[in-house]
């Protein structure tokens, strides 16, 4: 498409979205006539903190005050325009991709309104379905030029799931991703959702709070966990994500009366890390040997081991080379102490 049209005309063209062609007009139009789009991933993320809707004026602001806005404004300037024109539905003249331009380009034009007065805007139809405006975002930012964070992601697939009714396999087409990342991101805003959280800023902690098997056995024996960590984060007693991730991961695996201790109230985030470091939970030599240990009570281990006659003897001589080892290794612990 050619992108140094003359102010006065319009070129026809068209987009293709999964496969379908879109009607668009590429021109020029008055920026002051565009509006934002409340439903794009990055301002909805940015800007419906509170829940409710904020004005164009607001959502300017909250653009403007972003490192990225401020270094765009200087590169438009520097350029003399836009190099990508923004995206902009017909009709209601919503600016679905380009919002952070659209922004820039009013801060230009509080300085000198004639000059960046127009705007280069790539128009689609007005009745555009809003799968198709989903699906065309998804293309710019998920596997495009400009990606979302995470956050960002996980509104737009939450959003393609859950309100528009796209399965997860389709969205794994659709946009290249694995299936088990698109189910654990949709499975993070989920729970941000439930619990209220909605900055961004807390992404990172419910992350890695929803991917380990320890914390998720956790929170299955104890389901007043998630309201008892969150309070945590929001007191900073948790102070950092990894610091969830590492401690929680902890006392999680040193569970019994460390876990419920900590799930009580009796000892704090700090206090039960300690703890589970003192029962050996991060000494990797001591879990293997737990887990062998573990292992060798299983009365399926037995049973297993004990009902092949053809290897009895080999499993024989293993147990007497362990055991002989064994006896060394407590020698010497013996000799230590």
């Amino acid at each position: 498409m050619n992108i140094n049209t003359t102010t006065a005309q319009s070129v026809a063209d068209e987009v293709l979205i999964r496969g379908k062609s879109i009607p668009v007009v590429y021109k020029e139009v008055p920026q002051h006539e565009l509006r934002f789009y409340l439903e794009n991933p990055r301002l909805y993320s940015l800007v419906w903190v509170n829940g409710n809707a904020p004005t164009e004026e607001e959502i300017e602001q909250q653009l403007l005050a972003m490192d990225h806005v401020k270094q765009l404004i200087q590169a438009i300037r520097i350029n003399g325009g836009l190099i990508d024109p923004v995206i902009v539905r017909g009709g209601d003249m919503v600016v679905l991709e380009g919002n952070s331009r659209l922004a820039a380009y009013r801060s230009l034009a509080s300085k000198d309104p004639v000059k960046w007065g127009r705007i280069k805007a790539r128009i689609l139809p007005a009745d555009i379905s809003e799968s198709d405006v989903f699906a065309l975002l998804g293309e710019y930012h998920i596997h495009g030029k400009t990606n979302w964070l995470p956050f960002e992601q996980a509104g737009y697939l939450y959003r393609r799931h859950k309100n528009q009714g796209v399965q997860i396999p389709d969205l794994a087409k659709e946009i290249n991703l694995p299936r088990s990342q698109i189910t654990h991101l949709i499975a993070v805003r989920d729970f941000m959702l439930k619990h209220e959280q909605h900055e961004q800023t807390r992404w990172s902690y419910f992350e890695e709070y929803l991917k380990g098997r320890k914390i998720a056995a956790a929170r299955e024996e104890y389901p007043e966990m998630d309201a008892l960590i969150i309070g945590k984060i929001d007191s900073g007693e948790i102070p950092t994500a990894m610091a969830l991730r590492d401690g929680l991961k902890k006392i999680s695996q040193a569970g019994g009366k460390i876990l419920g201790k900590f799930i009580d109230g009796k000892l704090d985030f700090e206090q039960a890390v300690e703890a589970a470091d003192q029962k050996g939970v991060s000494d990797i030599n001591l879990q293997k040997l737990v887990r062998f240990r573990n292992w060798m009570y299983e009365q399926d281990t037995v049973d297993d081991i004990t009902e092949h006659a053809s290897r009895r003897s080999q499993f024989r001589y293993e147990f007497e080379q362990i055991q002989k080892q064994c006896a060394k290794i407590i020698k010497k612990l013996s000799d230590l102490d």
